[in-house]
C-alpha cells in the first residue's frame, strides 16, 4: 500500500479495510499507506511539527527480517507533512529517523506480516531500499524473483497478438526511450502492420529530428517524418501559460496526427509509449494520486478517430523500460538518451514560445549536451536540460554593457523519474559549459544552476 497525497485527517481519505487484509494477505504499507494502517488499526497520525522532504537517516530499533543485509544506520528519502505519533496495539516501533520516533513498524501476532515504513524504500535515494523490498518480498512473503526483461517481451507480444490481432496499428514515435521501445515490442509482435510517424513540431532539440529519424530506419522501423513546425509555432503565439501551451501542442498534434492517420484506412489502434511514471502524474487511476501536470501521452486521442489504445508499457518504470529495449537490441543513441518532455522547448522557454526563442534555447542547448557527452558524464545523468528564463540581466561584453537573457542549467540524478536529486557536476565542467555558451550563443549573457530536488521541485520548470 503506496502513497498518496491525502491524509488521514481530511473527512474523506481513501481507506481499506486493513484487517480483512490482514487476514488475506501479508501486508506492506508505505508512507500514507503506514499512516493508513497505523490510523484504521487504532494508533494515532497527526500533523508533523517538522515536515520531512528528502534525504533523512534511518536508525533501526533491534534485529528484524526486514533489515537483514542493511546498516543499522542508512539513508532513506522522507515526502510527508503527517507523522505516526502512536502506535496501534499489537504493533512495534521497529525504525526511527532524526526526527520521527517511529519511522517503521510492524505487527505482532498477526496471521500474515504486517509492515510499514514512513519514507520511500521504492526511490534510488533511499540507499538500502531495494534491499529492503528485496527483504519483505523473499525473506518475509516467500515470493520467488521471476520477472525478466525477456519474460516482459514474450508475455507482451502473446498479449499483443491475441489484442490486435492482425489489425494495423499507428504509433507516434517522440525519439524518446519510451516510444521508440513500445515500436520494438510492437514490431516483434505485428511486423508490417505497425505504421509509425515522427512529427517535427519545431520544439525538439537541434539536429533532432534528422538523426532520430536515421536511428529509426537504422534499426528497421517504417517511420514517416512530418514537418509541421510552423503549424505548432503559429498556435503558441501568444500564450504564455504552461497549460495553455501543452493544450495548444496536444490540440495541433491531434490535427496532425487526425490528417496523417486517414491515409491508412483499415488502422483500428493507436499505440501510446505510457509508462507508469506518466500514468501516475497525469490521471487518478489506481488511486488518488495529484495531478501534477497534464503533458503526458495517457488521454489518447478524440472518441471522432475511432481508434483504440493500447499501450504495452504501461506498468514499467523507466529503468525497466531501458532493460526491455537492451533486449530488444534498440541502439544504445536511442536507449541512452535522456528522456525529454512531450511538449519539447515549449515547457523550458518559460513565458511565451517564439521561433528566435526556439532557436536560441536549441544552440545553447546544444552546447551543454554536448558537454556533458565530450566528458563522459552525460550517461551519469538522469536528464539535463537546458532553460530558457524570462529575465533579462545586465552584463558587460567587449567593454559595453548588455542586457540579455539568463539561461538556467538542469541535471538531476534519478532511477525511474518518481523522485530526482540534482547531479553533482563539477565545478569546472559547469564554468566550461557556462563560458561557452555566453561565448558562442548571442543573445545569453547569465547562466545559472538548478540545485533543486524533486521533491518538492519537479524535474522541469514548467
Amino acid at each position: 500500500m503506496s502513497g498518496s497525497p491525502a491524509s488521514v485527517r481530511e473527512e474523506n481519505f481513501p481507506k481499506l479495510n486493513i484487517e480483512e487484509l490482514q487476514d488475506l494477505y501479508p501486508v506492506f504499507g508505505i508512507c500514507y499507506g503506514a499512516q493508513l494502517i497505523s490510523h484504521l488499526l487504532g494508533g494515532e497520525v497527526n500533523a508533523s511539527t517538522k515536515r520531512e522532504y528528502g534525504k533523512a537517516s534511518l536508525v533501526q530499533l533491534g534485529v528484524d527480517p526486514l533489515w537483514e543485509n542493511i546498516p543499522n544506520e542508512s539513508q532513506i528519502w522522507m515526502s510527508h507533512s503527517d507523522t505516526i505519533t502512536k502506535l496501534p496495539l499489537n504493533c512495534i516501533a521497529i525504525g526511527k529517523s532524526e526526527s520521527i520516533p517511529i519511522a517503521a513498524f510492524k505487527s505482532v501476532g498477526s496471521k500474515f506480516p504486517l509492515y510499514a515504513v514512513q519514507f520511500h524504500p521504492e526511490v534510488v535515494h533511499s540507499l538500502f531500499g531495494h534491499q529492503l523490498l528485496e527483504n519483505f518480498l523473499i525473506k518475509i512473503c516467500g515470493i520467488e524473483r521471476n520477472w525478466t526483461p525477456e519474460s516482459f517481451i514474450e508475455e507482451s507480444i502473446a498479449q499483443i497478438k491475441s489484442i490486435v490481432g492482425n489489425e494495423q496499428v499507428l504509433l507516434a514515435l517522440s525519439g524518446g526511450v519510451d516510444s521508440s521501445v513500445a515500436a520494438g515490442i510492437m514490431l516483434k509482435a505485428i511486423g508490417s502492420n505497425l505504421h509509425c510517424f515522427f512529427i517535427d513540431n519545431g520544439l525538439l532539440r537541434k539536429n533532432e529530428f534528422e538523426e532520430v529519424l536515421n536511428s529509426y530506419k537504422a534499426y528497421g522501423i517504417d517511420v514517416k517524418g512530418i514537418d509541421a513546425k510552423e503549424e505548432f509555432l503559429s498556435q503558441l503565439k501568444g500564450k504564455s501559460d504552461p497549460e495553455e501551451k501543452r493544450k495548444a501542442i496536444g490540440k495541433v498534434f491531434i490535427d496532425v496526427f487526425e490528417r496523417e492517420a486517414k491515409k491508412f484506412t483499415d488502422v483500428k489502434w493507436l499505440c501510446q509509449g505510457t509508462i507508469y511514471p506518466d500514468v501516475i502524474e497525469s490521471v487518478s487511476v489506481y488511486g488518488p494520486a495529484a495531478k501534477i501536470k497534464s503533458h503526458h501521452n495517457v488521454g489518447g486521442l478524440p472518441d471522432k478517430l475511432h481508434l483504440k489504445i493500447i499501450e504495452p508499457l504501461r506498468l514499467l518504470f523507466k529503468d525497466e523500460v531501458r532493460k526491455v529495449g537492451k533486449s530488444l537490441e534498440i541502439p544504445d543513441s536511442i536507449l541512452s538518451r535522456h528522456p525529454f518532455p512531450g511538449p519539447g522547448l515549449a515547457i523550458r522557454i518559460l513565458g511565451e514560445v517564439t521561433e528566435s526563442k526556439v532557436k536560441l534555447l536549441q544552440e545553447a542547448d546544444y552546447h551543454y549536451i554536448n558537454i556533458l557527452k565530450e566528458k563522459n558524464i552525460y550517461k551519469d545523468i538522469w536528464q539535463a536540460g537546458a532553460i530558457l528564463l524570462p529575465v533579462n540581466s545586465v552584463g558587460v561584453m567587449g567593454d559595453e554593457r548588455t542586457y540579455e537573457s539568463v539561461l538556467a542549467l538542469r541535471a538531476v540524478s534519478s532511477l525511474d523519474g518518481m523522485t530526482a536529486e540534482f547531479s553533482q557536476i563539477p565545478h569546472q565542467i559547469l564554468s566550461e559549459i557556462s563560458n561557452t555558451i555566453i561565448n558562442q550563443v548571442k543573445g545569453i549573457n547569465r547562466v545559472v544552476y538548478d540545485i533543486s530536488s524533486k521533491p518538492p521541485a519537479t524535474i522541469e520548470w514548467e
